[in-house]
């Protein structure tokens, strides 16, 4: 066998496990609730509730995997001509906002109302909603993320917990989380397809901050 074609399959094989682990934690919570609602005497609405959460998580894993699929299989064209980024801000904000309150997370813009960033209009919502869902599921309450844009950048900041400096480059692996984020609902991916995207596009994403310090996700793009 090749060793361009072992190397794939390793990769395949690696990734179709990592898939199956992750389905795993929500399908057993979900046989758990459905077997509680079933002997009775329970809060049945609130079981249904929960399992109703977990097809959810599930689904949204799925949505994840066949995207980044797609994209590596370059079924999605990512770089197409530009966007002006600030209404797309502007969109992913109020798509977030029930969300962000919840979380007790402003969400601030900043940026030229001209701004263009090398990426189809899809591909600069999927970023942008992407790391804005990090931000709020993992900065804590009373923090503030800033969406700002700049010719040939992107980038998110927000003043919350962090993390440690040693995960910063971890931060973009399929399904990495860190030992706090596993205790939070998310896939795992929405970092990596944020990276996919952005090198796709010949840009770069880098994060930097540390624990106590917040974090922020830049993406840079070259002048065309």
């Amino acid at each position: 066998m090749p060793e361009e074609t072992r190397a794939y399959e390793e990769l395949r094989v690696g990734f179709t496990a990592a898939v199956s682990h992750e389905l795993r934690t929500p399908l057993a919570r979900l046989l758990a609730l459905l077997e509680s609602a079933s002997l009775g005497g329970e809060d049945r609405d609130a079981l249904l509730a929960q399992a109703r959460e977990q097809v959810e998580e599930m689904s949204e894993l799925v949505d994840d995997v066949l995207f980044l699929s797609e994209l590596e299989s370059g079924r999605e064209v990512v770089a197409l001509g530009s966007t002006v980024a600030l209404p797309v801000l502007e969109e992913v904000r109020g798509r977030l906002a029930d969300s962000a309150e919840r979380a007790d997370v402003t969400i601030r813009l900043e940026g030229g109302a001209d701004v263009e960033l090398p990426l189809r209009r899809r591909m600069l919502q999927i970023v942008v909603e992407n790391i804005a869902e990090n931000a709020i599921r993992y900065a804590g309450p009373g923090s503030t993320l800033t969406l700002s844009v700049a010719p040939g950048r992107l980038q998110a900041a927000d003043d919350g917990r962090g993390v440690d400096g040693e995960e910063l480059e971890r931060l973009f692996e399929r399904f990495y989380r860190s030992d706090r984020a596993r205790a939070s609902r998310g896939t795992g991916l929405g970092l990596a397809i944020v990276k996919h995207v952005v090198t796709s596009a010949d840009g770069t994403v880098k994060a930097s901050g540390g624990r106590g310090r917040g974090l922020t996700v830049r993406c840079s793009f070259p002048a065309r």
